[in-house]
């Protein structure tokens, strides 16, 4: 992996992969679930890149407060908030690799994340101000997951705000918009093509 500046986001900079990287070596990799340990936390993703403008753009939204990067991957969300003058960020990740490369990034952009190693969604709402959550909603059974947790964060007082490229599961009746950014997304047919990706604020339920 290479250090190598964000795209629209020259203040970030990312290990990025590379021809000679050899991410292939993790294709036999799997978690303790057994299930395989695709190395997602190696790019850049819409739904994280989005909250991350977004924060360049408002780091009032974060600026003070106690952050939490959920299902944090290469850590962009979390260094971003960093960068706009949260009082504490952490960012929760289930793969090692995840942990340790987002531990990598924070330190190359030379500042402190808190790294939480494991699955939150069973548990109580973590001890924060403010919930990031990018492309989180990819597949119906993490969404049926992962939206009450973000559920509970919001009845605990917590804002919850969500990146995301308008998947077919983003629960977009729950959500308001309130920022769209047009951004490349890895793994679409052409890597360079923009897509309108959203920053969505979480609704109480009703």
């Amino acid at each position: 992996m290479r250090l190598a500046p964000v795209a629209s986001l020259p203040d970030i900079q990312l290990y990025a992969t590379h021809p000679g990287t050899g991410l292939w070596r993790l294709d036999a990799a799997t978690g303790s679930d057994g299930e395989p340990l695709a190395p997602y936390w190696a790019f850049v993703w819409a739904g994280g890149l989005v909250l991350a403008r977004f924060l360049a753009d408002a780091p009032g939204r974060v600026a003070g407060r106690r952050v939490l990067d959920f299902g944090a991957g290469s850590g962009l969300v979390a260094i971003a908030a960093a960068q706009a003058g949260a009082a504490a960020v952490s960012a929760a990740e289930i793969d090692p690799n995840g942990i340790a490369a987002l531990t990598l990034n924070a330190a190359a952009n030379g500042v402190t994340v808190i790294a939480i190693a494991g699955d939150l969604v069973e548990g109580p709402p973590p001890e924060v101000d403010i919930v990031l959550a990018g492309d989180v909603f990819y597949a119906p059974e993490v969404a049926a997951r992962v939206l009450p947790f973000l559920e509970r964060c919001l009845a605990a007082g917590i804002e919850v705000l969500v990146g995301d490229l308008h998947r077919a599961h983003l629960p977009e009746a729950r959500l308001r918009l309130i920022a769209e950014y047009q951004v490349p997304d890895f793994g679409q047919p052409d890597p360079m093509a923009l897509r309108a990706s959203g920053v969505f604020e979480l609704l109480p339920a009703g």
